[in-house]
């Protein structure tokens, strides 16, 4: 059976993951439970989860010439991803980030980028990458001369240029004009826009006005559902699946890596946004994973 091909040009960190109680505020110390390393960065996590959808899935980004290297590479060839566009890069450790999810199944998180930020733009050109490829997956932790030299050649492969903005940042016109499909959740759509979202009704203005500037927007609003809107059609509006919630770190990737499968295998945009909306309640409702003792040697090394 064919296969659609999805293109993921991202980031990868090596993340360091920390259960605690409540995440501290300013000048405070908080005592938590337990900590494990994990495979992340959003591209990385949703170029696993286009792959986990039947996507065939290509990554291109950078990684340090260290151990956390090894492992994202690793990862990413063990969820499926093909790995032969990802750069090695000599004067730059490898991405990296902490994030503290609390007992309410909230997080927050802070990113190193490093070889993150040493990808070649040009390197965006090479045609075997877009070979059959239907739809590119971008997000903001890339700088944005790379972006663009991604959905540029996207364009010109014919493949749907899918941008995840998040974090949130100004985006250039030149970037802008290039979105197909926009994909935020509540903070970056009122970033975006000025609309403050906080159920579907509001998450359905928030897309409404950023139609005027994407052709096809999508705003997720967390616990309360999602929203999406091809311009000039009536909004498709799904509420959350009713799970017991364990954590939402990662349920956003989750969300549009199948958002990519789906709409790389030209679902209707429907089914697109209910395929997503079913990983992402699969996603948050599964416990972690037991660290490995692989990665606890890794992390002895460090």
């Amino acid at each position: 059976m064919d296969r659609p091909t999805v293109v993921v040009v991202g980031s990868l960190h090596y993340d360091v993951m920390v259960d605690a109680p409540d995440r501290p505020r300013k000048g405070e110390t908080v005592t938590g439970y337990s900590w494990r390393p994990k495979f992340g960065g959003k591209g990385g996590n949703q170029a696993i989860a286009a792959a986990k959808a039947g996507a065939n899935t290509k990554f291109a980004g950078a990684v340090g010439d260290d151990e956390f290297g090894r492992f994202l590479l690793a990862a990413l060839a063990g969820g499926g991803v093909d790995t032969s566009k990802v750069a090695r890069v000599t004067d730059s450790g490898s991405g990296m980030s902490v994030a503290i999810s609390d007992d309410g199944g909230d997080y927050g998180a802070v990113i190193v980028s490093g070889a993150n930020l040493k990808v070649d733009p040009t390197a965006m050109a090479v045609p075997e990458l877009w070979q059959d490829a239907r739809v590119l997956i971008l997000q903001n932790e890339m700088p944005e001369p790379i972006n663009i030299a991604a959905a540029r050649s996207a364009k010109a492969a014919g493949a749907i240029v899918c941008v995840n903005a998040a974090p949130y940042r100004l985006m250039s016109q030149d970037f802008s004009s290039l979105i197909d499909v926009l994909v935020v959740n509540s903070i970056e759509a009122e970033e975006l826009c000025g609309v403050q979202v906080t159920d579907l009704a509001s998450a359905a203005l928030a897309a409404d006005s950023l139609s005027a500037l994407f052709k096809t927007v999508i705003v997720t609003a967390g616990g309360e559902g999602v929203v999406g809107l091809e311009r000039g059609s009536d909004p498709i509006s799904l509420r959350a699946l009713p799970v017991k919630l364990i954590s939402t770190h990662g349920a956003g990737d989750v969300f549009v890596g199948t958002l990519a499968a789906a709409l790389a295998s030209n679902q209707p945009f429907s089914g697109c946004i209910s395929a997503a909306n079913k990983a992402a309640a699969l996603h948050v409702s599964t416990p972690a994973r037991m660290t490995t003792s692989r990665e606890i040697s890794l992390t002895s090394q460090q």
